[in-house]
């Protein structure tokens, strides 16, 4: 690379990471979640707005040409997002709350998924395929769109509201959980058999059950495996730098999964899940560590180029971005209040369980950019999707700090508990 390339490239990264800090704190200082402002510094940046002016679009067109390092940029981003999304699925709920944590997966998140499957048929259509795209990969990432819900944006908003430490907060999270494992395997079922319009039966298979493997080795034995490693007397780079073990453990989860052509977000989360394993305190430093340079600068970079990608000018579509919200947030909502019943939660619980659950957030981008970018949907559906995950996320934060404004309680108490939820100066502990 030649000098102004490189400067190009540096330039654009300053641009987009300062400007997605400066719009994200002011999100936050307007009490709404930090990642919307993180995307709108690529939307503000990118051609419809700042991206017109000569100067700014030209460096940025320049950097844009020098592909291969902002990809990398944008890559790295989404898989130190995923891998600290993937080390915090440790002890979300108590065994008291299974069964409505149950409930609330299995209806909240079922019935939309299946809801949305049963009316691919009726909804899909060729606007919403990219190159690769085909009925049974569109079909699955329609009705993962509707179901998803956020953890890292919801464990954002808990943080920053200071309710992280409440069963209202363990509920939700648990249930984002155990839902996301699930729509992340949908999600590479749908990875799997994109790719060519006549699929070939004996290849998708192999896919599919590569795929699968990975993934259930990632949650069971891999990491019983990993665990001992870390602990292992010989392990001398675990106990001399335990943060370059730990990205250690995220490049080999990376590298295996793309020789079995397994998709590396997926592996990314399952190394997080694998080199934390119910033993966070043991690699606590390290994952703060790499969590501030991430939030710092790749993950900014990561939402900013989304943002970056968004075509507001031939890749909107109002109707299906109106039609797709309406649809789906009634339909998550709806779910997640009859399952909510079924769990024994009654009135405003059903309303900020139903509101908080139906926050796309990071997933739903994720979903997103890995369809997108395996050319399963449009540019059309692409931005759909993000738009739907950032307004669904803008909604649920609002709504709860009103609700915490309000002194009203996030959950009233079960029987034989005391005090109902009020947020931050509720007496009751995690």
């Amino acid at each position: 690379m030649t000098n102004s390339a490189i400067t190009s490239v540096l330039f654009a990264l300053l641009l987009l990471v300062g400007v997605a800090q400066l719009l994200g704190y002011l999100f936050v200082w307007l009490r709404q979640p930090k990642v919307v402002g993180e995307i709108l510094a690529g939307v503000v940046l990118g051609p419809a707005l700042l991206g017109r002016v000569p100067a700014v679009g030209h460096l940025l067109t320049s950097a844009q040409h020098q592909g291969n390092i902002l990809d990398f940029v944008y890559w790295l981003g989404l898989l130190l997002l995923m891998f600290l999304a993937g080390a915090e699925t440790q002890q979300l709920f108590t065994r008291d709350e299974r069964r409505e944590v149950g409930w609330l997966t299995i209806v909240g998140t079922g019935l939309p998924f299946l809801v949305g499957l049963a009316l691919a048929p009726w909804v899909v259509r060729p606007v919403l395929a990219g190159p690769n795209g085909n009925r049974i990969a569109l079909t699955i990432i329609l009705a993962v769109g509707v179901a998803v819900t956020s953890v890292p944006v919801v464990s954002k908003i808990f943080a920053d509201l200071k309710i992280l430490h409440t069963r209202f907060a363990r509920l939700v999270l648990g249930v984002a959980v155990l839902e996301d494992i699930v729509l992340w395997l949908a999600l590479a079922v749908a990875t799997a058999v994109a790719g060519k319009v006549a699929l070939h039966p004996r290849a998708m298979t192999e896919h599919l059950l590569a795929t699968v493997a990975f993934f259930v080795l990632g949650l069971t034995l891999v990491p019983r495996v990993v665990k001992r490693i870390n602990k292992a007397k010989l392990n001398v780079v675990a106990q001399h730098s335990p943060v370059a073990y730990t990205l250690a453990v995220l490049l080999a989860y990376c590298v295996i999964a793309g020789l079995m052509d397994v998709s590396m977000v997926f592996a990314a989360f399952l190394a997080g899940f694998a080199v934390v394993h119910r033993k966070r305190r043991i690699f606590a430093d390290a994952l703060d560590a790499i969590g501030k340079v991430a939030f710092a600068f790749f993950i900014p970079a990561y939402f900013a180029i989304v943002g970056l990608k968004l075509d507001l000018i031939r890749g909107v579509s109002l109707w299906m971005i109106g039609a797709f919200l309406a649809g789906t947030c009634v339909l998550k909502v709806l779910s997640v209040s009859l399952a909510g019943r079924f769990a024994g939660f009654r009135g405003l619980d059903l309303l900020n369980l139903a509101i908080t659950t139906n926050a796309r957030g990071g997933p739903g981008i994720v979903l997103a950019s890995v369809a997108f970018d395996a050319g399963i949907i449009s540019p059309k559906f692409y931005t759909t999707l993000v738009v739907a995950a950032v307004v669904t996320s803008q909604i649920a934060g609002a709504w709860l700090d009103y609700v915490l404004r309000r002194g009203w309680p996030l959950l009233k108490p079960s029987v034989g508990e005391g005090a109902a939820e009020i947020g931050p100066e509720s007496p009751r502990a995690a």
